[in-house]
């Protein structure tokens, strides 16, 4: 198994104290525990995109040029790039811009992205998403492998003659599709051979191993090798203890005033946007949170891993309101004595060479 540490920029009130940090002060936590994660071990750093709601990851390859100027060997992901709403010359452009600052480390993760107001911000029609996306996507895959080209399509002006400039580093970085609720992600990631990252944040298990069942048949009916069918999952929020009744008498009241604070009334009964899990005894019994003792991390995202046969666990340790010091606090007790356990017991292939 690889980790990463996942930011998607949360920036709201602590659900407790009503304290907000500025946005200057939060961009810089969220590149301190950048470079942290590579000091303790982790594989990856990934920076959401959002452009709606209280988050700052308007602009995630800056956020990732800073970490990629202060890193020398952790990768650089997204989580997710909302390649729907882009123009893919752009994406194409700053991404290979990053990936030659960062010597190849970049690699993206596509999805149609988990706000729907920045469908009506960017003037586009959220019915059309997956069309966006589609078309969207082969325009980048062709962007980054091909000079002087000449293509034509729905969603913008066509291209002559075109070559993006930079080109990556080492070749197109590797593109995963974000899957959370729609058989579409799965559906493009296997026609193109790509990974898949489920989101594993907000649903239950079989949801998830529903769309990964799904992408694993299709990815082997377009003809590609089954051993190259990655997958990676994401989680609900990390809180170690020392046990789990440690846990829920110092995260209780954290954790449900979180989940109260951000719950969207007007995205009720639509999957993957408000948790059911809505106390701390449901997220540790049956959530995709990772809470409780190290033993019982250990053992729900071995849990996963049977079911997902995932290659890649990511972890998110600031979406509670924990400050700077509890976050490092989480990520060393993370990568000192989950980890190594997780490690031996689901070992991978994916990213055995340096990038």
């Amino acid at each position: 198994m690889r980790f990463q540490v996942l930011s998607i920029i949360h920036h709201s009130p602590h659900p407790l104290t009503g304290e907000l940090p500025t946005a200057a002060e939060r961009l810089a936590q969220v590149v301190d525990i950048g470079v942290s994660a590579e000091e303790l071990g982790f594989d990856a750093y990934a920076v959401g995109e959002r452009h709606a709601g209280p988050f700052l990851s308007s602009s995630p390859t800056v956020v990732l040029g800073a970490l990629a100027a202060r890193t020398s060997r952790i990768r650089l992901l997204t989580g997710v790039t909302v390649v729907a709403i882009l123009d893919p010359v752009r994406v194409a452009e700053e991404y290979a811009t990053l990936d030659q600052l960062s010597r190849g480390r970049v690699e993206l993760v596509i999805g149609k992205g988990a706000e729907a107001g920045h469908f009506d911000l960017f003037g586009l029609d959220e019915a059309r998403q997956w069309e966006y996306q589609a078309e969207k996507y082969e325009l980048l895959r062709r962007l980054w492998r091909e000079e002087g080209l000449d293509w034509e399509g729905e969603f913008r002006p066509p291209l002559k003659n075109v070559t993006t400039v930079p080109r990556p580093y080492a070749g197109p970085p590797r593109v995963w599709h974000g899957s959370a609720t729609s058989l579409n992600s799965p559906e493009l990631a296997a026609k193109h051979g790509d990974p898949l990252f489920t989101a594993n944040a907000v649903q239950p298990r079989p949801a998830y191993a529903k769309l990964i069942r799904y992408y694993r048949e299709r990815f082997e009916a377009y003809g590609h090798d089954p051993a190259r069918a990655h997958v990676a999952a994401g989680s609900g929020g990390l809180l170690i203890a020392q046990s789990e009744g440690d846990a829920v008498r110092r995260y209780k009241e954290l954790y449900e005033a979180r989940v109260r604070q951000s719950f969207r009334p007007h995205l009720e009964g639509r999957a993957g946007y408000n948790t059911p899990f809505r106390t701390i005894e449901e997220a540790i019994a049956d959530g995709p949170q990772l809470i409780g003792s190290p033993q019982q991390i250990i053992d729900k995202i071995l849990g996963y891993h049977e079911v997902y046969g995932h290659d890649l666990q990511s972890v998110t340790v600031d979406g509670f309101g924990l400050s700077t010091a509890e976050q490092l606090e989480q990520l060393q007790w993370f990568a000192e004595e989950v980890a190594p356990a997780v490690r031996r017991a689901a070992p991978t292939r994916l990213w055995d060479a340096a990038p």
